[in-house]
């Protein structure tokens, strides 16, 4: 069974969008939903810089784990197009993609932008993560519907 990729995407992707995949990832994990892979780009990343401090702090509070390792990545058309869904911070961002049709927006899937926390303090990255996580439900409704892997399909035909 082939992997499905979800890409988050934000400007400079070292801090909403390794959110964002760092919580999918976990909820991913928790509801037992295999046959995903969940990475993060930015539109003007510079390519690795680390995810900031705040995030990383906003993670760890939250009890989210994420690579230490994680370093920043600009968006590339190869990355739109090898992934199954591609899910914009803004509406803004969104448009600019605007000609890949796997790319929508937390705007367009849950009514929300995901404003940028960028040099602000980490009140406002918490925030910023407890609006992401209110939004997982719906995005894995969407985007990670339950693909049955190999031993399952087995197990299913058994039970037939």
């Amino acid at each position: 069974m082939k992997y499905r990729k979800i890409v988050f995407v934000c400007t400079g992707n070292t801090c909403r969008s390794p959110m964002a995949e760092a919580a999918l990832r976990a909820e991913l994990k928790r509801r037992k939903i295999r046959w995903y892979k969940v990475q993060s780009a930015g539109l003007r990343a510079d390519i690795g810089a680390p995810m900031s401090d705040h995030a990383k702090q906003a993670l760890t509070e939250a009890k989210i784990p994420f690579s230490e390792e994680f370093r920043s990545a600009r968006l590339t058309e190869k990355t739109v197009r090898e992934a199954t869904a591609v899910i914009c911070m803004t509406e803004s961002q969104r448009m600019a993609l605007r000609d890949f049709r796997n790319v929508t927006s937390f705007y367009a899937l849950c009514g929300k932008e995901i404003p940028d926390p960028y040099g602000q303090g980490i009140d406002v990255y918490r925030v910023t993560l407890r609006v992401i996580r209110e939004c997982l439900p719906r995005i894995i409704r969407v985007c990670c519907p339950i693909v049955e892997g190999p031993s399952e399909q087995s197990k299913n035909r058994k039970g037939e």
